[in-house]
């Protein structure tokens, strides 16, 4: 780890001990938005994952257990609200990969946002044949989500996280109960047919597992509040480990109650949920009753909502640690709410870029499909964002724990690089698939395939172009920077 040379009282600091460990739990559920993503990201699994949905998901989840391993040891010796930036950055003694890691998660944060704006707008459109009747009904949606998601977490991490670890937690019963019910209801219907992949249908299904990934996008997020919360080189571990169970506990169970309830409640093929409106409900309904589509209902709307909130919470961390230290973003983004303790400034210029992006797509494309545009992209970013942090952690193994034998083969090598090649090969089958795609419908001259292709592309180009163009930049330039990058750790720094 680099030297912390340098680190004055006149660096910029969050509010240390505001928040707990169920707090920070929930930073990372939250984020994942479970509800949410039953109600709208699961159609871009079913789309192309089809009945072998669940396992898409199982899939997913298993691949970021170990992409989680990186944020966990990572933890260990760092609390900077950078997260992945700053491990990476502080991981050699050039800091290379920190404007890498930083600029690929640049692209997350504004296409992942869509799920955000366009998710809660796409499902409030949808939810009713006189809503969705009013042209441009949506973008009304759209601007309340994006101000609350501004309000909430301005006023400081304590509100914020208390608000999203209440309703989080009745989130989380109401989808495991609610899952439970319709799969005790469907009885003979049950089957194992969703937990394999068919022949011929392994590029789908795992172009079905990027949005899988983007589901469970987030779960490393209480990194982003390790300056923030109590006693980190202890908590935040715990907080890893808790989160990824709950996110599998409230999607997995979900994802196939779904599917079986679908394909046995006489709504017709799967090939029918992917393309219905607000299927989730429908399900739900069937299954349930008034009362279960009403919870959902509910509880969908306020998901959106609260990964508004622990979104807004993460990005802003990261920007501001970025500009405290200098890199891409100018230090006036790391300037401080007097009061509150926030960085404002980097949440304001985030809300505004990423609500410009998403207003022009969705009236282009539409707000599911701009929605399912944008978050082929984030998957896309945060595999990337993931395969640079597991890199980061075999390089700082190697430099720096191997001198004080903490270095392990298995967790700071091989597991990392495990993860890194299921990614890589997750991002391969998506090309593939949306190549292939876009070739066959030529003749029909569908914009939406040729979208899905370019935001393939672009996120491509994003970190393997310019992404490495910036490092270069900051390493020939800046190279003080670079050094100092990272280096800022709460529980060391007066």
């Amino acid at each position: 780890m680099k030297e912390k040379d340098g680190l004055t009282k006149s660096v910029h600091t969050l509010k240390k001990g505001e928040v707990g460990i169920l707090q920070g739990v929930f930073q990372s559920f939250s984020f994942v938005g479970p509800a949410a993503d039953v109600a709208i990201l699961l159609l871009g699994t079913v789309y192309f994952a089809g009945i072998s949905t669940p396992i898409a998901i199982i899939i997913a989840w298993l691949i970021y257990g170990l992409w989680m391993i990186t944020p966990y040891e990572f933890s260990k010796y760092k609390s900077n609200a950078g997260s992945y930036y700053a491990y990476s950055a502080s991981s050699t003694k050039d800091g290379m990969l920190g404007p890498l890691a930083l600029f690929s998660w640049m692209g997350e944060n504004f296409s992942g946002q869509s799920f955000g704006i366009l998710g809660l707008a796409a499902f409030l459109f949808a939810i009713s044949t006189t809503i969705s009747s009013i042209p441009y009904i949506w973008i009304l949606f759209a601007i309340i989500i994006a101000v609350y998601m501004f309000v909430v977490p301005y006023l400081g991490i304590k509100i914020s996280l208390n608000y999203v670890a209440i309703t989080g937690i009745l989130e989380l019963v109401v989808l495991v109960v609610g899952a439970a019910i319709i799969i005790i209801m469907a009885g003979p219907a049950n089957s194992i047919t969703p937990f394999t992949i068919p022949a011929g249908t392994v590029s789908a299904v795992f172009f079905g597992i990027v949005f899988s990934i983007v589901d469970f996008t987030g779960l490393g997020t209480v990194t982003t509040v390790s300056e923030e919360i109590k006693n980190p080189r202890k908590q935040i571990k715990k907080a890893l480990v808790i989160s990824w169970l709950l996110a599998g506990l409230a999607l997995i169970p979900a994802s196939y109650a779904l599917v079986i309830g679908w394909t046995s409640g006489g709504f017709g093929g799967i090939g029918g949920y992917a393309i219905a409106q607000d299927p989730g409900l429908l399900v739900f309904q069937h299954f349930l009753g008034p009362i279960g589509f009403i919870l959902l209902a509910i509880f969908t709307i306020n998901s959106y909502f609260s990964y508004g909130v622990a979104k807004t919470n993460a990005v802003s961390r990261i920007w501001f640690s970025a500009a405290r230290d200098g890199v891409i973003f100018p230090k006036w983004i790391a300037k401080l709410h007097p009061k509150f303790k926030t960085p404002g400034n980097a949440m304001s210029l985030w809300l505004g870029i990423s609500f410009i992006l998403d207003i022009i797509l969705g009236i282009f494309y539409g707000p599911v499909n701009a929605a399912l545009i944008l978050l082929t992209m984030a998957g896309i970013y945060i595999i990337c964002v993931h395969v640079i942090a597991n890199t980061a952690l075999t390089l700082f193994s190697f430099s720096e724990l191997k001198k004080s034998g903490q270095s392990s083969v298995l967790l700071h090598f091989l597991a990392p690089t495990l993860a890194s090649i299921l990614g890589l090969i997750v991002i391969f089958f998506s090309v593939q698939l949306t190549y292939s795609t876009y070739l066959s419908a030529i003749p029909s001259q569908r914009p939406i395939d040729l979208a899905f292709l370019a935001a393939v592309l672009i996120s491509i180009v994003w970190v393997v172009v310019l992404g490495p163009i910036i490092a270069l930049y900051y390493k020939k330039r800046k190279p003080e920077i670079l050094e100092k990058a990272g280096i800022y750790d709460s529980e060391v720094a007066e």
